[in-house]
């Protein structure tokens, strides 16, 4: 269950200081544009974790009887090869890993949303002090930060762009850009190659812009409701309501983080099958 109270750090702004304040970045300047420090920390770690994770299981697997936690992983690989082998009916060999990254990766960022809201400002008020505590902004959820979801979705989106270069070639995909998806013979054909080529443009930038607001919006609403719920834990006379308003909702929102780090993965790999095939 994800705990929150509207502490003291809120100061006597209440729920909306409390809301403002968890909705703030610990952020840094760089090339002059705002960089969310605790994006990228919390980001990255998760990603070394998977790493190390799945790294050492692949080391340690023997051919015999499994372990508990070899087990496990060889379900979630089994699981994401066999979606991906229903989906996508080219040569897997590249695909099933990346399906694979992005499924466990967005699973631990959005995972983080079940994470105490005042963990990290209890930490830092345990070491520095309430005051500091006050003035420090950390986010613990990086998929609930739109840089994030469209750094991954701007990430497929060029994945796409390769797959299709090596399927068709240069000239084959620039030719299917104008040439598709409207075919004409004679004078028509030039006429609606501009036609062809703003529907193939908005078809391709709709794909990672999709992928990105999907996932950035409910993560975001989901630690929006937790934000929310905790302004009853502030009160003893709403506190048992919302203890059993944020288990609920915490449980519930379980199903979302696997959900969306499934259709994340499962759209990604139907665009890839898209991007090799011809129109």
């Amino acid at each position: 269950m994800k705990v929150s109270f509207v502490s003291e750090q809120t100061g006597s702004g209440g729920l909306n200081e409390y809301i403002k304040h968890h909705l703030g970045h610990n952020t840094s300047e760089v090339f002059g544009q705002s960089f969310h420090v605790d994006t990228w920390a919390v980001s990255l770690v998760l990603g070394l974790v998977f790493l190390l994770w799945f790294g050492l299981a692949a080391r340690k697997a023997t051919a015999g009887v499994p372990t508990k936690g070899q087990a496990f992983v060889e379900m979630i690989l089994e699981f994401i090869d066999g979606q991906v082998k229903d989906t996508f009916h080219g040569d897997r060999r590249s695909v099933t890993p990346l399906a694979l990254t992005i499924f466990m990766w967005v699973v631990f960022m959005n995972t983080m949303d079940l994470i105490p809201l005042d963990l990290p400002g209890t930490l830092i008020s345990a070491t520095a002090g309430a005051e500091v505590a006050h003035h420090t902004y950390f986010r613990m959820v990086p998929t609930a930060d739109l840089n994030t979801t469209f750094a991954l979705s701007v990430s497929v989106f060029f994945i796409l762009i390769g797959h299709a270069l090596s399927a068709k070639g240069a000239m084959g995909f620039g030719k299917e850009l104008l040439t598709a998806p409207f075919h004409a013979h004679g004078p028509m054909k030039f006429a609606l190659v501009p036609v062809n080529l703003v529907m193939n443009i908005i078809e391709w930038l709709v794909k990672p812009v999709s992928l990105a607001m999907r996932l950035f919006g409910n993560m975001y609403g989901g630690e929006l409701v937790f934000m929310l719920i905790a302004g009853l834990l502030g009160s003893w006379i709403t506190f048992v309501p919302g203890v059993l308003a944020n288990t609920a909702w915490a449980i519930f929102h379980i199903l979302i983080i696997l959900l969306q780090a499934f259709i994340f993965m499962i759209l990604t790999v139907v665009y890839i099958a898209g991007a090799r095939e011809s129109h």
